[in-house]
Formats: structure tokens, sequence, C-alpha cells
């Protein structure tokens, strides 16, 4: 649950600016999408860039869920689409049962209920406000006063370890990296949230303060009862932040399950390359040879049947001409590889000469 305000200003917040009550319960999902396709026509060329080609997926409440995958496989897109920045070519997003954009849930109220914090720090920060009151600046358009505004802006400031004092009167381009992303986050927070999209977060920051802002991540979401989405090309720093993991490849979801099996034991040969393309400081560990070569195929023109399969080892007859869907792969785990569906037409080879 969110904390009771301190600062007596901001008291009279909980009415104004509550979230939305919980629906269904903790068994129902927070974000449930399903069919959701995202096409870029070429304008004068023929053709459409397939960014997202039909994924279904739930984020359940209070769990945070990883999104990996190489550049260009469609987890920013995606973000930007569940935040309605985009609009989709086809498909349904519910938020807590219910859908987005409906009589019941205005898109002006689930922006409210939903916040993101973007990869670039600088670029999110509007350069002509101070740093108090562009954290202040949501909260007025909803409806706040500015002085309430203004005070849960410094106490914001204050939860993710800025000095209101110090830094409130400050410009963007007076702070530091870490300290803009920081900014990012409590303004995030200003809305009472219940789901943050964090897309790359710490991907820009060095280590020492990537290490920082991440456990400042964790305080804040069991501080607040938040939901997480968590976006990073980083599979260290998912493994230590997520519930469970989505894996996506060039649109489509390739896997998706507990972080603790996945990892362990990818089901699908996409994520055991991607895992395996981890730096290791074990001098026995180490590789001569990449786990994946190559470059995703063209998102205008996929692959037929399974979009991994120019790229995948185990690829055989059957994996071109037929679409692997989403099918258990073990406890709590999903995957979409025919190698993982019985009586699919996948046949494992007797001899490593037979493998492709």
């Amino acid at each position: 649950m969110n904390p009771i305000p301190t600062n007596p200003a901001t008291q009279a917040l909980a009415a104004s600016l509550a979230p939305l009550p919980d629906v269904g319960g903790p068994a129902q999902p927070l974000l449930s999408v399903r069919g959701l396709y995202k096409h870029y026509p070429l304008g004068k060329r023929s053709g459409t860039v397939r960014a997202v080609d039909g994924i279904d997926f739930d984020v359940r409440k209070g769990e945070t869920l990883g999104v990996v995958g190489e550049s260009g496989c469609g987890k920013s897109t995606t973000s930007r689409l569940i935040m309605s920045l985009v609009q989709p070519t086809q498909g349904e997003i519910v938020f807590d049962g219910l859908a987005v954009g409906s009589r019941q849930l205005p898109m002006k109220e689930y922006r409210r209920q939903v916040q993101m914090v973007f990869q670039d720090s600088y670029a999110s920060l509007n350069p002509r406000l101070t740093i108090e009151d562009g954290v202040a600046f949501a909260p007025q358009v909803h409806g706040m006063s500015r002085s309430h505004a203004r005070a849960q802006a410094r106490e914001l400031l204050e939860a993710v370890g800025l000095d209101p004092a110090l830094f409130g009167p400050r410009f963007p381009h007076q702070l530091s990296g870490g300290q803009r992303q920081r900014v990012n986050i409590a303004r995030a927070l200003a809305l009472k949230p219940r789901l943050l999209i964090l897309d790359e977060p710490v991907s820009a920051l060095d280590k020492s303060v990537e290490a920082q802002v991440l456990n400042l991540l964790v305080e804040l979401k069991a501080r607040y009862g938040l939901t997480y989405l968590f976006i990073s090309h980083d599979l260290n720093v998912v493994h230590y932040m997520a519930d469970r993991v989505l894996v996506m490849y060039l649109g489509r979801l390739a896997e998706i399950g507990d972080v603790q099996s996945i990892y362990r034991h990818p089901a699908h040969p996409y994520t055991q390359a991607l895992l395996e393309s981890r730096p290791s400081m074990d001098p026995a560990r180490r590789r001569e040879r990449a786990p994946l070569s190559g470059d995703p195929p063209n998102p205008i023109d996929p692959p037929s049947g399974c979009r991994f399969r120019t790229r995948c080892v185990h690829a055989q007859d059957v994996c071109a001409s037929t679409l692997p869907p989403l099918v258990e792969a073990g406890p709590g785990q999903q995957a979409a590889c025919l190698m993982a569906q019985p009586g699919s037409g996948w046949h494992s080879p007797q001899s490593l000469s037979e493998v492709r």
C-alpha cells in the first residue's frame, strides 16, 4: 500500500489522486495484452515494418516482469503501445479487468495509473523547468493545487535520495545522469501510479551509479506497492530485478516464465544463445566463438514459420512451414519452439551431423 503522506500539506492528496482500487484481487493480472500488433507502412515503398506482430502476455500485480531481446526486437515499441504513446494496429490492452480507453477506464485515468521512465534521462525532462516544478507539473495538470504539488515534489525528491532544498531549484543540465534519472523516477511517482514501465532506465549510467539506481527501484517498489515492466538488454540486471522474464525476437514472444527457471533451463534456442553471450570472468568458461551469429532478419519480410529458424542450429524443414505457438516448456515456463511441443513434427537428430 502507498504510505500515508507525512507532510500536512500533502495529506489532502489521498482523495484527489488516489490510485484505482484493486478491482479483481491479487489473482487478476494488473495488465493483460492480447493480440497486440504494430505495423508501420513504408509509404511509397511497398511493404510494412512488423515492429510488434501478435503478442500476448500478462503482468501480475506486485511483480517485476523483465523484457529482454536484441535491438529491434520490439521491446520499446511494446512499452510505447502499453503507454498509448503510439496506437496499435490491432490488439487489446486491459488494466485490472478494464479495457484501456473504455468508458470505465478513460485514457486520462489510465495514464495516471501507468507511468514510464525513459532511457534518455536528459531528453525526458523539460530544460526550462526547475527540478521541483518538473516533478510537480503532472499533478497540477490533473487538478492538484500548485502548493500541494510542490510539497509532494519535495517529498518525492527526498524519497529518491535527492535533497529538495539543494536540487529542487536546479535545472536538468545542472545534474549528472544518475541524478536526472532519480528525478525521472520521482516524476513518474508523482501521480501515484500502480505500474511503472522502465525502458532501459540504467543503460546510460556507469556501473556504480547503475547499482544505486537499481537498489533505489527495489526500495521504491516495496515502499509504494508498485508493479514494474522492466525493459533491458542487460541480462544480469534483469536477473537481479525481475520475478519473471519475457524474451522477444523480431516482434514476437520467444519465451516467458519464472526468472530462475529460464536462466537455469532455457527452453528456446534464442534464449539459450542470449544467456550464453553474457561475458564471464571465469577463464574456463570463456568462449572463442559467439553463441549466436548473424543479424536478425528484415522485419519487413520476416521468415516464414519460426522467425528464429534462419539463425537456429536446430532448425528443420517443419520450422519453415509452422508458426510455433507458446506451449508449456516446464513449471511456470512457456516457449514458442517446436522442440518444446510434442507431436509438432520436429524430430531430435540422431547425431550432430543431422543438425542443421
